[in-house]
């Protein structure tokens, strides 16, 4: 199972987008809140119900971590302590980490870009500590999936399929969605 969490403030395309298109390739994802609250309200207003509140012990299996933008949502997610120790055990065990948009910050500050190349949405490059940045729609350097902003969601969320599913299903779902 895929883990994707969800702060207040959140992009609700990165978000909504990246979750849809996983499901319908057939890979399983939770939904998980670091507010405390089911009900999260995304960077343009729009609510949304969570499966589950943040508790480390449901990820601590996780086959990938995602992280949408948007702020303050990615901000918020920096903030969370809980979070921040689930990234760097997967880290560790260099289970997939996917971020897009402003979320790359989160994995700059703690330190897990060193030597990696890295992309987000322009204007928070500098937060991406000890990554090589680069312009690139969505970048993938080993566990660690980046993109750059709403723009790119689709081929964000088909390169985390691409960890799961064969090339057979990501076409299937690519023609059912007119792409």
């Amino acid at each position: 199972m895929l883990h994707i969490f969800i702060a207040d403030g959140f992009e609700e395309i990165e978000a909504l987008t990246t979750i849809d298109i996983l499901r319908r390739c057939g890979i399983e994802v939770a939904t998980v809140s670091v507010t405390g609250t089911r009900l999260i309200k995304g960077s343009h207003g729009i609510p949304v119900m969570v499966d589950t509140v943040f508790r480390k012990g449901e990820i601590s299996q996780s086959q990938g971590l995602i992280l949408p933008g948007g702020m303050p949502g990615a901000q918020n997610l920096s903030l969370h302590e809980g979070l921040r120790k689930s990234l760097i055990a997967h880290n560790l065990r260099e289970t997939l980490i996917a971020a897009i948009c402003a979320a790359p910050m989160v994995l700059g500050r703690r330190d897990l870009l060193n030597g990696r190349r890295a992309t987000c949405y322009p204007g928070f490059e500098h937060e991406l500590r000890g990554a090589q940045v680069v312009d690139d729609r969505v970048c993938e350097d080993g566990h660690i999936i980046t993109a750059r902003g709403p723009g790119c969601t689709v081929d964000f969320a088909f390169a985390i399929a691409a960890r799961f599913v064969d090339s057979a299903t990501i076409s299937r779902v690519r023609a059912d969605m007119l792409l």
